[in-house]
Parts: C-alpha cells; sequence; structure tokens
C-alpha cells in the first residue's frame, strides 16, 4: 500500500521510550532495522511515508526535568548523526522542504511541558537557539504559571508569568502547543498569542469527551488564530466507548465486559469533525506513537498512516485535502510563526 502524501507527524515519543528500552545507547538496538519493542524505527518511518517527524522530549516533572530535557534534545542530535542517510535535523519549513527533497525525514522537536523550562525564559530562548520549535505548555500536572487538563485548576487558565511566557514564544519564533492544557488555558492563550498555535496530539472533545481535547468553541477560534489541530490516535481520547470501559472497570473490581476495539474509524470520526468546526485549513496528525501503551488496532506503528489516507481518500477527501492534513498545514504555521517571530 503507498501514499503520494508525505506526513509531517506533530508527537512521537521515541526519545523518552529509547531511554526506558536502552538508557539512549544507540548501539544496543539498530534503528535502521526492525526494533519491534517500539512503535518507530527506520523501515517503518519509510513505510509510513513520513516526511517529516516533530520528536517529542518529554521527561517527568521533577527536580531534574532542565537537564533531562537537554539530554533529549542531545538524543535527537545523536540520532540524526548516527543516520544522516535517513534523518536530518530541520527548524524551519525550508528545511523541512529541502529534507523531503533529499529523501530523508526531516527531524523537528518539540518540548512536552513548560517545566522543561524551569520558570526561565533563558533556557525557553536556549531551547529555542538548539532547534526545539514548539513547548506545551503543560503536561499533566499543572506548571506555576498554566493550568493542565488534568489537574485541578488553581489559575482558571494562565497567570501574568504566563502570558509572558506565550509572548515570548511568539517573539522568538517558538510554536505554542495547546495539547494537555486545560480548555481555560486554551482560550487564554489563544486570546493572548501573535502567532498561530498548535494541539500537537489531541483530538475532538465533542467526540470523545475527555479533557485532553479540544472543545468546539476553541476549535472555531484555532480557526480565526489560523493555527492546527494535529489529531492524535490515542485510544482514551479518541474513543468514547473505550473512555466509559475504562471508568466502569475502575469502579468495579468485578467488571467484566471485554475492553472495546479502538479503530482507524474512531480517528477518522475525529478528523471529519475537525474538519468541519475547524476548517481543512487547520487539521494535521499528531500520532503519539511510542507515547502510549496501546494504539488503534489498525494503525499499530508508524508505517500505518498510508492505510488512514487510503480510507479518507474513500470518504472523498480530495487529494489537496489530504496533502493540507499531512503537512500543508503545519508548514504553514511554522512560516507563520515565523513570519511574527522578531
Amino acid at each position: 500500500m503507498t501514499s503520494p502524501h508525505l506526513v509531517i507527524d506533530g508527537h512521537n515519543d521515541l526519545p523518552i521510550a529509547f531511554y526506558e528500552l536502552c538508557e539512549y545507547d544507540l548501539d544496543a538496538y539498530d534503528l535502521s532495522g526492525s526494533v519491534p519493542q517500539l512503535h518507530t524505527d527506520l523501515p517503518r518511518l519509510r513505510a509510513g511515508n513520513v516526511g517529516g517527524q516533530f520528536w517529542s522530549l518529554w521527561v517527568p516533572q521533577d527536580e531534574h526535568a532542565v537537564r533531562r530535557t537537554f539530554e533529549q534534545l542531545d538524543f535527537v542530535h545523536q540520532l540524526v548523526a548516527r543516520f544522516p542517510d535517513a534523518l536530518q535535523l530541520a527548524t524551519t519549513a525550508d528545511d523541512v522542504e529541502a529534507a523531503i527533497k533529499a529523501g530523508k525525514v526531516a527531524s523537528l522537536m518539540g518540548m512536552e511541558g513548560g517545566h522543561s523550562i524551569g520558570e526561565s525564559l533563558g533556557v525557553l530562548r536556549t531551547m529555542r537557539t538548539l532547534g526545539v520549535r514548539y513547548m506545551t505548555l503543560t503536561h499533566n500536572n499543572n506548571v506555576s504559571w498554566a493550568d493542565s487538563a488534568t489537574d485541578e485548576p488553581v489559575l482558571g487558565g494562565l497567570n501574568d508569568f504566563g502570558e509572558q511566557v506565550v509572548r515570548e514564544m511568539n517573539r522568538i519564533g517558538m510554536l505554542v502547543d495547546l495539547s494537555h492544557v486545560s480548555a481555560d488555558t486554551m482560550r487564554h492563550a489563544l486570546r493572548v498569542t501573535s502567532a498561530p498555535v498548535i494541539f500537537s496530539h489531541s483530538s475532538a472533545r465533542a467526540v470523545c469527551d475527555v479533557p485532553r481535547n479540544a472543545p468546539d468553541d476553541v476549535l472555531e477560534t484555532l480557526a480565526g488564530n489560523e493555527g492546527v489541530c494535529m489529531v492524535t490516535f490515542v485510544p482514551y481520547f479518541i474513543s468514547q466507548q473505550y473512555v466509559d470501559w475504562t471508568a466502569a472497570a475502575k469502579e468495579s473490581a468485578d467488571y467484566d465486559e471485554p475492553k472495546p476495539a479502538v479503530t482507524m474509524a474512531d480517528v477518522v470520526e475525529h478528523l471529519e469533525h475537525v474538519r468541519e468546526v475547524a476548517g481543512i485549513d487547520h487539521i494535521g496528525l499528531g500520532g503519539d506513537y511510542d507515547g502510549v501503551p496501546e494504539t488503534p488496532v489498525d494503525l499499530p506503528d508508524v508505517s500505518s498512516y498510508p492505510r488512514l489516507f487510503e480510507a479518507l481518500a474513500e470518504r472523498k477527501w480530495s487529494d489537496q485535502d489530504l496533502d493540507k492534513l499531512a503537512g500543508g498545514n503545519i508548514l504553514r504555521v511554522l512560516r507563520a510563526a515565523d513570519d511574527v517571530a522578531v
């Protein structure tokens, strides 16, 4: 199965997955061959028509977060240096297009959580200088300056320093990523930002009612912001049946209903909803491979994207629509962020 649509995916957790597998030892597992313990290796990236990948820099939220984020950044640089015929560092849309033209996977980076800057705008600026193109404002827990989707709200969005972070990200050309943040933080950041924002790996709350997903009013505002929601494949974020089953199983040790299958059809439902509410210019893909223990049964790893594009084509998505979804929209956002930066 082949597809002409080269994907630029918004979120892949290979760095932390590789650390957990072998503490970043690129000699221990050869990513140029099959590594079945992971969702990602070079052959499967090629099979998936992945032309660009935002590698996620995620570390635990503790006193070592800044150091460990730098170590993950170093891992991405080491990974690209190990496989120069397959991977190429990229920080701009032009870099991505040059890498694709050279037949390589453009390797971008995004920090997953504001804890990675240690409340320091200097660290934020240094991360940008070293090639990090987005920062997710929070992960699963609040930071002192922004509320998370999966923690008790404290601020009702951003505080003054949080607004300063967003403005500084605009100034230096770092994309504001609103995955993981509370709906109020989403709305607050959209009021403050002067550049398009992204959701690097989120889906639609109207389809699957979990706090990690974007409500329709936010998706409508996103369209006016010219941003992009990169729909994720995480079962708990895309299947209401799966969410309900999980809640019931937690409530009763005797619950014996079989776990519902999560499939590509669930992903398609979210894509079509985001397209309907935000518009075709505001959708992308953020699979979250190697960041989750389960995937949709028919989208098991990074080789799966052509299967999804074939399903969308069967639902009368045009080639132009699919090109925008695959990467055209996120490239536009990268360029717009650079235009705002000073």
